[in-house]
């Protein structure tokens, strides 16, 4: 199947969420994130805000977790600027503002460079069992994830099950090390 078909399909299946069943989804995701992952050694996490409107996970959720509990690691948050994305070092909600697709983004901070990021914690609306995404389409996150270090660990979430047959890929994908879903992760 292709990407496009991909994305129609997974983005009708987030509408037809109640809000009861998106706010379990999420929170479920947020609980599982923390039981896959040991954050001991991780120094700086880059983590995307979501986009209410497309009922992508809470990844609020995730970063107000790691702001109480994990006081050693630096939040990351992206901004676009142009055909780029940049990454900015979070600072508290007073930087944030949202930009022309209704996504918050930093308005000002410190950048922060690739290959500090430990762990990215990337958006997707599909993935299969081999760890390939399906994005949005306009190819930040893979550009983005190719100047992080190799072993820079790539999660997504997501509020389904994984693709049974493989997603097209071309050269320019990069492949998840872990996805979450509500009820599972897989290992990639």
């Amino acid at each position: 199947m292709t990407k496009e078909a991909l994305r129609k399909i997974y983005r009708a299946k987030r509408n037809e969420l109640s809000e009861s069943e998106f706010l379990q989804m999420s929170r479920q995701l947020s609980d599982r994130f923390f039981l896959a992952i040991d954050l001991s050694f991780i120094k700086v996490v880059h983590v995307y805000l979501p986009i209410e409107s497309k009922k992508e996970p809470n990844t609020w959720l995730i970063v107000e977790r790691i702001r109480r509990e994990f006081s050693h690691i630096r939040l990351s948050i992206p901004r676009v600027k142009g055909e780029v994305m940049e990454n900015i070092f979070f600072e508290g909600l007073h930087q944030l503002e949202k930009n022309r697709w209704g996504i918050l983004e930093p308005k000002r901070g410190v950048p922060t460079p690739s290959e500090k990021i430990d762990l990215a914690v990337v958006p997707l609306l599909a993935f299969d069992k081999q760890g390939h995404r399906v994005g949005y389409g306009k190819g930040f996150y893979d550009r983005f994830l190719k100047e992080c270090r190799p072993d820079c660990q790539k999660v997504g979430l997501s509020m389904f099950d994984p693709e049974n047959q493989s997603i097209e890929t071309n050269e320019h994908d990069v492949l998840l090390s872990l996805c979450i879903t509500p009820t599972k992760e897989y290992k990639f």
